[in-house]
Formats: structure tokens, sequence, C-alpha cells
């Protein structure tokens, strides 16, 4: 069993938030569940998307799911703002689905974390468009 993580906890300066959100991204480029889910709080309340997940189990099922149908994602977070225990995040995903079409998304994410530095709530609007090989962003 991994040792709990030490997260930055708010309440946030930019300074501070930068380094969680890092995690965040970092995280999520290892395409592991368990690794993305270790983020975030028990009684995670989420949207992402159509999907709404309402707590860690669920969070996790969410996961395998997503990360199944989205081969090689990639993901660029860039911090817009963080005040008290909340973020605003503009995102950037991309991935190819199993008949290998690359999409990439473009979105904001607002996120709220309890007082451990998990998040607790992330809400997510985006935008997907299909693009070529050529086309990708992010490495």
């Amino acid at each position: 069993m991994n040792k709990a993580i030490q997260f930055p906890t708010p309440p946030w300066d930019m300074d501070m938030a930068a380094e969680r959100l890092k995690f965040e991204e970092e995280a999520w480029n290892t395409r592991d569940p368990e690794r993305i889910s270790e983020g975030y709080a028990d009684n995670i309340e989420m949207r992402d998307g159509a999907a709404f997940v309402n707590d860690k189990n669920q969070l996790k099922s969410f996961l395998v799911q997503k990360l199944a149908h989205q081969s090689d994602l990639r993901l660029k977070l860039d911090l817009w703002g963080a005040l008290k225990a909340r973020m605003a995040v503009r995102f950037e995903a991309e991935w190819r689905d199993q008949s290998g079409q690359w999409f990439h998304a473009y979105g904001v994410q607002v996120l709220q974390f309890n007082e451990s530095g998990q998040i607790e709530r992330r809400f997510a609007s985006q935008e997907v468009i299909t693009v070529t090989t050529n086309e990708r962003k992010l490495p």
C-alpha cells in the first residue's frame, strides 16, 4: 500500500495552487486510475462532460472506462485562478479511440478542495474536436 500523499492544502496562493495542480496533471498523464484517484476525496462530486460521479468508487470505475476508450490520453492543465479552497483551470487533452481517430478537447474546470488538499468537487465543461495526427498539439 502506498504511503498517503501529502498535498499542498488550501487556502491557496497562486504558487501553492500551481504546485497542487502539477500533481493532478502528472497523475492523469500516467493514465493509472489508482494514481489519479489519490487526488480525490472519498466523497468526490464530479461532472466530466455528460458523466456524473458521486464517490471515489464511482470515480475509479469511471476512470477505468474513460481510459479504456481514450488511448494515449495526454492532459495539459493551466491555472487561471485560485482563492480559498477553489481553483479555475483551463485544460487541453488529446487521445485516440480504438479506431485510431485522434481527438482534442479544450475546456475549463472548477475544482474545490478539502482541508487535506484532495478534490471534493470537480466540474468540467469541454469542447471535443477530431484532429489528424499532424494537427495534434500535445506530446
